[in-house]
């Protein structure tokens, strides 16, 4: 070790300061380190979902039977084929007022209970948690629940039980279209498995109402409840209503799991997705035809979801 001396004072010489090395490796390359993790995910939605989607597009204007390579151009046939099949325009119908009565439902069903468990003083995450369970419930799982236990045609169903308590006669809920008492069995399994995630949803937005707000409705003589609702609450939470509102729409269209295991073996109330189904993996094996009507149904669902984003307003700035 060198030294100096200072007035007959050895002192060790001052040591260099040495440069901080960068570096190297995984922690040393964030582009690196962002494709290692997000690259897995890119090619997965890549080849899972934007392949098939213009694969689809591009088969809806060809002859493919029983083959997903066809080389004969139809143009449009498959198009009209599809909107000339009283089956699948009876199934957009139906389902556009599926859409209409299960949005409007499951958006005040699930916003009543965020309401509800933002109230509570004491056990919360609770029942945070009982309401949110369902959610992770298999869809084909409720589904045969709803059909074998609830609402079973025979007289040991839960609901032809409790019916039967009060001198009603049984009810075969799913074998008859008339009445179409079928929609209360898909409408009522549906709310179940899909309010609890909304209901986290609203109440993640009502926590994020700044308390200021009902402190100076009250000093100006808001009353509580309906009044504050209304003139608070509900215009903090309009983005919020309006992406779950676009949420519930796209689910609507897109159901299949509970509609195919609760009316599998019937020509009625089937799903847009369920003819789809029939179509391009029934007998016919027509996936030209299959692929022009899943095109249809997609811009089905864009121009509604485009129409109830301008009526709520969505992307436009706040009014100042």
């Amino acid at each position: 070790m060198s030294t100096t001396t200072t007035r007959g004072v050895t002192r060790p010489a001052p040591a260099k300061a040495s440069r901080a090395r960068p570096r190297r490796g995984l922690r040393g390359s964030s582009t690196f380190n962002f494709w290692l993790f997000t690259g897995p995910f890119l090619i997965g939605l890549l080849v899972f979902v934007y392949i098939p989607i213009v694969w689809s597009l591009w088969l809806s204007f060809f002859e493919a039977r029983f083959t997903v390579t066809p080389d004969k151009f139809v143009g449009f046939d498959n198009y009209r084929q599809m909107l000339q099949n009283s089956n699948f325009t009876g199934a957009l119908v139906t389902f556009t007022v599926f859409a209409a009565i299960i949005v409007p439902v499951t958006w005040a069903f699930s916003l009543g209970l965020a309401l509800m468990v933002n109230r509570l003083s004491f056990m919360r995450a609770f029942f945070r948690s009982v309401f949110f369970l369902p959610t992770a419930c298999s869809y084909v799982a409720a589904s045969l629940i709803w059909k074998m236990s609830i609402f079973s045609g025979v007289r040991f169903g839960l609901m032809n039980t409790v019916l039967g308590w009060f001198g009603i006669d049984n009810i075969a809920w799913l074998a008859n279209p008339d009445p179409p008492w079928y929609w209360l069995v898909i409408v009522s399994a549906r709310l179940w498995l899909q309010a609890g995630f909304y209901m986290i949803l609203f109440l993640a937005a009502l926590q994020n109402i700044p308390p200021e707000l009902y402190e100076a409705a009250a000093i100006d003589g808001a009353k509580p409840g309906w009044q504050t609702f209304r003139h608070i609450t509900l215009p903090q939470l309009r983005a919020t209503s309006t992406a779950v509102i676009l949420l519930l729409l796209v689910a609507a269209y897109q159901a299949f799991d509970e509609f195919y295991n609760l009316l599998s073996k019937t020509t009625w109330g089937r799903p847009p997705l369920v003819e789809l189904y029939y179509t391009a993996l029934g007998q016919a094996q027509d996936y030209g035809a299959g692929s022009a009507g899943a095109v249809i149904l997609t811009l089905l669902i864009c121009v509604v979801t485009l129409l109830q984003g301008k009526l709520m307003g969505f992307g436009r700035g706040e009014a100042k």
